[in-house]
């Protein structure tokens, strides 16, 4: 029998501090630990679980300061190289420490203290009576189209891209599924990865992936499981056992050791990229990592990214169009636009929208509102001093929501009640301004007594089940018109639904954001998708007071290609993505100028020939949470040129003395 004798393992722990740590560990040769096992340690007076990135015999650390590893945990299989390898790759290119990546990509049950949970879930999977049947059941026919994308999907080998662009209703999610299909078939232990933008979609398509593929293990991966649920879900993905994943953003950071094809659906949505902490693309690690491991990947969309769409225009990615809707005899849905300033609005609708809402809702129909503000108002004022609901935290306003009684801030979650009188004045006169969605479902219940109405947004939601339950009940014909905001943009099928009418766009015509047109159109085709997908005529009405702004005409004629194009060649014009790539340094304190300080003094402590880098300005939304933020941009037309700035910029940046809290994003969406 071997003598125990010590090895080093170099470990990978969750924390600001750009290095990994070594740490003694007792064991025979034939039981050294393996790269991507966790293991318990001891670091900064706490006990945490860490990842072990190497094993080695030596160590440059004192032996009188080299602590022991607490734990190895051996139940668990080694995650493999390649996942390690992505962790790495998203710890480099977001400019993070490898620990800060690896280590919140695995579920909370496995960073614990105790293997209690991950024991649980190694047994329950151990007694599951898993499937093991990839035949599909119940393959409609596609049409040519959609036959073509299907079979270049999943008959494509190594890594080939290919954007999947079709109209809404085209059927994208059949081409994926038949595509699946043939994945399945080809490849005995294969996985395949399916990502959505937003947790409400999963339902629905979890059920048509289990319907289709009765005698196969489906795990889901997103932020709404319990931790129980989820521990066991990754665990399945983990050890090859489900053949189909399907999740949110978070589950490209899942284990899947025998992945060979990745679907994005909804590619262009900024839900795929993670706006605190690690700010990761999941869409861009997913094209990475099928780069990695040399498998094919599919991105779809009915209004692709502009980067995307750069890449098919380019060869970079395949294009696989579906120009028609899927259903025989469905149409694109006729859009109008409604001018409101010959058509004044009364409590927010025009008088041709009422009209049209009250047709459907005699021939039975469904119609949906969709207006993406939530609240009865965005703001409550006074008519006779001026004074306005304005958080008192941040620089935002508190928004009315009149069912509960409070107003709210949206950015800091502060609430109060409605006040009795004006604070500044005492006048009782307090009137809302604007409408939300709770304000249009107000006024909707009082033109139509009789009609079944429905509100859908984070609101009403808020529950466990709750959107899944509201969608239900519109599937199953039981609501006359539906309110709604983003949430019901996108993914939906709804059979009856023949009346979109979409309230207060203009907004975004006019914002500082460059990407906002980009945006609103994306949401604008989104929505209007939802009518007419059943094969019943259908009509889209845009209220709006610029219905000759060239965007709207691009809406009424559902022409992405030409919009797209023309978009892309004033990005080129004005130097801006895809065209250029870019950073952004934030920076919050408790005043202002602390901010713009650091960021000055960041913007010189490096040398930067070739990086263009702006001056330091406050963010749009200044203060947040009593919290002042500024931003620094930094640009330049070479990727590997901003990269390599940026590992150098980082390091010096670590080695500044200051009480500001920082934080930088590769590929910003919000500037």
């Amino acid at each position: 029998m071997n003598n125990p004798r010590p090895c080093i393992l170099q470990i990978a722990i969750d924390t600001p501090l750009d290095a990994v740590f070594d740490y003694r560990w007792q064991c025979e040769d034939d039981q050294r630990p393996q790269i991507g096992q966790l293991a318990l340690v001891s670091f900064a007076r706490r006990e945490v679980v860490g990842l072990i990135v190497g094993v080695s015999d030596q160590t440059d650390v004192p032996v009188d300061k080299l602590k022991d590893a607490l734990a190895v945990r051996s139940q668990l299989s080694p995650l493999s190289a390649q996942w390690l390898a992505l962790a790495g790759f998203a710890a480099d290119y977001y400019q993070r420490p490898l620990g800060e990546v690896a280590l919140p990509g695995l579920p909370k049950n496995l960073r614990v203290l105790t293997t209690v949970a991950l024991d649980r879930a190694i047994k329950k999977l151990a007694k599951l009576d898993l499937p093991h049947d990839p035949t599909p059941a119940n393959m409609p026919l596609l049409n040519a189209q959609q036959q073509q994308a299907a079979d270049a999907i999943g008959g494509a080998q190594g890594f080939k891209p290919a954007l999947l662009y079709g109209v809404t209703g085209s059927g994208k999610t059949e081409v994926y599924l038949q595509a699946c299909a043939q994945v399945l078939a080809r490849e005995p232990d294969g996985q395949i990865l399916i990502l959505v933008p937003e947790i409400n979609l999963t339902p629905q398509l979890e059920g048509n992936i289990r319907a289709r593929f009765p005698g196969v293990m489906l795990a889901t991966l997103h932020s709404s499981l319990s931790e129980g649920e989820r521990m066991l879900h990754w665990l399945a993905a983990h050890e090859g056992k489900a053949r189909i994943v399907l999740g949110t953003r978070l589950a490209i950071l899942s284990s899947l050791p025998h992945l060979k094809l990745i679907v994005i659906d909804e590619e262009h949505d900024p839900s795929y990229k993670q706006q605190e902490g690690l700010r990761y693309s999941a869409r861009d690690l997913a094209v990475w990592r099928a780069w990695q491991l040399r498998i094919p990947i599919v991105l779809g969309s009915a209004t692709p990214s502009l980067e995307s769409w750069h890449h098919a225009q380019s060869g970079r990615y395949r294009l696989l169009p579906l120009r028609e809707r899927a259903v025989k005899n469905a149409v694109l849905p006729q859009v109008k636009l409604i001018d409101m300033e010959r058509d004044k609005p009364q409590d927010g609708l025009t008088s041709q929208l009422i009209a049209a809402l009250r047709q459907r809702m005699e021939r039975g129909e469904q119609s949906l509102l969709f207006l993406n503000r939530r609240g009865y108002a965005p703001v409550i004022c006074c008519e006779s001093c001026g004074w306005i609901s304005e958080c008192t935290r941040c620089t935002s306003f508190m928004v009315l929501h009149r069912p509960e009684h409070r107003l709210r801030c949206h950015h800091c979650s502060l609430e109060m009640r409605i006040p009795r009188h004006c604070p500044t004045c005492g006048n009782v006169d307090l009137q809302p301004l604007g409408r939300g969605t709770q304000r249009v479902e107000e006024g909707l219940q009082a033109l139509f007594p009789q009609a079944r109405v429905l509100r859908i947004d984070a609101d009403s939601t808020r529950k466990k089940g709750s959107a899944q339950e509201a969608f239900d009940t519109v599937h199953r014909g039981e609501v006359d018109i539906l309110i709604g905001t983003q949430m019901v943009a996108k993914g939906h099928d709804f059979k009856k639904l023949t009346l979109v009418g979409i309230l207060n766009p203009d907004t975004a015509l006019f914002s500082q954001d460059y990407r906002a047109s980009e945006r609103l159109f994306a949401q604008l085709m989104q929505v209007a998708g939802r009518a007419g997908r059943a094969g019943i005529p259908s009509e889209v009405l845009i209220q709006t007071r610029y219905p000759q702004h060239p965007l709207y005409g691009a809406v009424v004629h559902h022409d992405y290609d030409h919009f797209a194009t023309a978009l892309l060649e004033e990005r080129e014009q004005a130097a801006l993505p895809p065209y250029l790539f870019q950073a952004l340094l934030r920076a919050e304190a408790r005043e202002l100028a602390t901010a713009i300080e650091f960021l000055n003094m960041a913007k010189d402590c490096v040398a930067h020939p070739g990086i263009t880098i702006n001056d330091p300005i406050p963010m749009t939304m200044t203060r947040v949470h009593n919290v002042d933020r500024a931003q620094l941009l930094v640009e330049s037309p070479s990727r590997p040129a901003l990269q390599a700035f940026l590992r150098e910029w980082m390091h010096a940046l670590r080695e500044m003395k200051s009480r500001v809290k920082w934080s930088l994003e590769v590929d910003p969406l919000d500037i």
